[in-house]
């Protein structure tokens, strides 16, 4: 299937991966990976990649991860989760640590899907539900991070049988050249690979305003 046709707007979602504030903005709990984006602007894509996607009429939901203040509900089973555990204000809801990034402009007609354990989006949360009741059958994966986050996006969405676009410039791993090798050896066989002003410049070709 040609691009345009993956993404086109009645059948897409632009899916962000725990682009908040706690996780790789100014309140990061894992500093290497914020350097990370900033070194490869993938926040100021993921903006652009949102804000067109608005203005074409895509779905745009955030996956959004958070802890209770007691840790209810949390599996600290990983070496990842629980080397940032001890930490009271990681990611705790109802703090600016689960705020959306700036970068990301205004998220108020946006769907956010928010879950409290697990690795991967689709874990429970009630992301599959948003997108089926949107009609979408093709997601458009960004943010972070290669290493776990956007993998268990892209696997999941695949497995559950949605096609998976990635537009290579808002995404990041760590370290970067990690993340491009996940990108070229891992995500290649389960997801069209694109990047931002590709899928931009479809939307813009369909009927509807220039997004770009």
């Amino acid at each position: 299937m040609e691009l345009g046709d993956l993404v086109g707007a009645d059948r897409t979602a632009v899916v962000t991966m725990e682009l908040e504030r706690g996780v790789v903005g100014d309140l990061a709990g894992i500093p290497s990976l914020a350097a990370a984006a900033a070194e490869r602007s993938t926040l100021q894509a993921c903006g652009r990649l949102v804000a067109g996607a608005r203005a074409a009429g895509v779905t745009v939901v955030h996956a959004i991860a958070q802890w209770r203040a007691d840790r209810s509900g949390t599996t600290f089973n990983t070496p990842l989760v629980r080397s940032l555990h001890g930490r009271a204000d990681q990611i705790l809801e109802g703090t600016p640590a689960v705020e959306l990034v700036r970068e990301l402009g205004d998220c108020s007609s946006d769907l956010r899907s928010i879950r409290t354990d697990g690795l991967g989006p689709f874990t429970g949360s009630d992301l599959a539900e948003l997108l089926g009741a949107a009609g979408v059958r093709t997601v458009v994966a960004c943010g972070v991070s290669l290493n776990v986050g956007v993998l268990g996006l892209c696997l999941g969405a695949a497995e559950l049988g949605y096609e998976v676009v990635v537009p290579t410039d808002a995404v990041v791993g760590v370290p970067v050249d990690y993340g491009d090798l996940v990108l070229r050896h891992t995500l290649a066989a389960v997801a069209t690979l694109s990047d931002v002003e590709t899928i931009l410049s479809r939307w813009a070709a369909q009927d509807g305003p220039d997004v770009r």
